[in-house]
């Protein structure tokens, strides 16, 4: 079977290392109310600035923390290499609760936008938007992996 677009197995178990930490440091900044702007302060370009930042235009250098912005690509980019890593024993069955998990948290995260839209305004309406970043990977991760451990404890199939 091929599976050109997804990433060697071995590079899952560095997706987790850092996945992990990722999602905790998320968690608790934001049930904290933890704000990390004040953390790694350092001139970045910015393709575009907004005038609420002290500096407005397209293609400027602004002073800004970057911390937030390392956390979120961390968190990205690991969540991809743990749920798009192959397994050991990439087969069809795999591959079929790989697209279910996916459909399936898809369809969870769209629901939850599509309910906070309705019903969440102002400032929690955009930290719910801003927590989506992560929500559509973290969700296909749990119910992928929860596929694979209930259907390899039952009888019909041994991966």
């Amino acid at each position: 079977m091929k599976t050109n677009f997804l990433f060697p197995n071995s590079w899952k178990m560095v997706g987790w290392l850092l996945f992990i930490p990722g999602i905790m440091l998320v968690l608790v900044g934001s049930f904290l109310n933890v704000s990390l702007d004040d953390f790694l302060q350092t001139k970045v370009l910015a393709l575009y600035s907004d005038p609420i930042l002290g500096t407005s235009g397209w293609f400027t250098w602004v002073e800004n923390g970057i911390a937030d912005e390392l956390l979120t690509v961390m968190v990205i980019g690991d969540g991809l290499l743990v749920g798009f890593s192959k397994t050991k024993n990439e087969d069809e069955m795999i591959s079929s609760l790989r697209y279910e998990s996916l459909v399936w948290a898809t369809y969870l995260n769209y629901g939850i936008i599509l309910f906070t839209t309705l019903f969440v305004f102002g400032v929690a309406y955009m930290n719910v938007l801003i927590h989506n970043l992560f929500t559509l990977l973290f969700f296909f991760i749990l119910r992928f992996h929860y596929r694979i451990y209930k259907v390899s404890k039952s009888a019909d199939y041994e991966e």
